[in-house]
């Protein structure tokens, strides 16, 4: 009796907030957080065939937070050169300017564009997964010879609706001190984050193929992208093996070799070896990338 009651409570508190949040899907009327100033700019200069490294140095140094998460990248286990690296400059020379801009984005977006009080660990697994997405579609993506970097940033915000819906979530008439079921916002997330995520794409003017992605990446979709950069089709698998390297994917190994997507990128079974072995590569570079 008790296991009803609770099952009904939760099921009343899930349609409440499923029509609070298509209400504001609908009506567009979303108090969207804006993308930080250092971020939109570092975007900007990603995307300029024209910027260099000392811009992108001058930019970072802006934000002394950010220059420090860089630097601390930059020397992690994961990306360090054979000597310390003491500057922004010497970074960008190791990285790569394309790379440092994708870094310097994703540590801005991370770092309080969507504080979200009562969810810390579950919003910082949404980022794990995240960057696991991207770091697994730069791999793809060279082995298909597309754009590395443009691969990194489809897989960075191909969920970027998520901890937007939990934005939306906080202005609920709802809400209080205690934080919502996570039964219930993951459900949520399923039904909404792909039309919440386009809608602040729009907001933050983020690159086009990275707008298609967030629309077009699951798995019967990806179909009715038309960017040459395959950036839905690389995120979608992508997906798919951050998935399975985290533990929350009902694929394995095995079945994952049978998904259409890995057939519509030309992989074969040694390829999917081949990213699969690069697992512990993966998570030791997202733990790099985590504030």
């Amino acid at each position: 009796m008790a296991h009803s009651t609770i099952t009904s409570l939760a099921q009343e508190e899930r349609e409440t907030l499923r029509s609070f949040i298509a209400d504001q899907l609908e009506r567009g009327n979303l108090d969207l957080p804006l993308l930080p100033v250092v971020a939109n700019r570092v975007l900007l200069l990603s995307n300029d065939p024209n910027a260099d490294a000392s811009q992108l140095s001058s930019l970072i140094q802006q934000d002394q937070a950010l220059a420090g998460q860089i630097l601390r990248i930059a020397n992690s286990p994961a990306y360090a050169s054979r000597t310390p690296i003491v500057s922004l400059q010497q970074a960008i020379t190791w990285l790569g300017l394309t790379m440092l801009a994708g870094l310097a984005f994703s540590v801005s977006v991370q770092s309080g564009v969507f504080h979200t009080t009562g969810y810390e660990p579950e919003v910082r697994n949404l980022w794990r997964h995240a960057l696991a997405t991207g770091i697994f579609g730069k791999e793809i993506a060279r082995r298909i010879r597309h754009n590395v970097e443009n691969a990194f940033l489809c897989g960075l915000l191909h969920t970027i609706g998520k901890p937007a819906i939990l934005h939306l979530l906080s202005q609920s008439p709802g809400n209080s001190v205690e934080p919502f079921s996570w039964i219930t916002v993951e459900s949520l997330f399923e039904e909404f984050h792909g039309r919440a995520g386009s809608k602040l794409a729009a907001v933050w003017q983020l690159p086009d193929p990275v707008q298609e992605t967030i629309r077009y990446y699951q798995d019967d979709q990806y179909h009715q992208a038309v960017s040459p950069t395959k950036g839905a089709m690389i995120t979608c698998l992508a997906h798919h093996l951050a998935s399975v390297m985290l533990g929350n994917s009902r694929h394995d190994e095995n079945s994952l070799l049978t998904l259409p997507v890995v057939q519509d990128l030309n992989f074969y079974p040694e390829d999917m070896t081949a990213l699969l072995e690069l697992r512990e590569t993966v998570k030791a570079s997202v733990e790099c990338f985590l504030p």
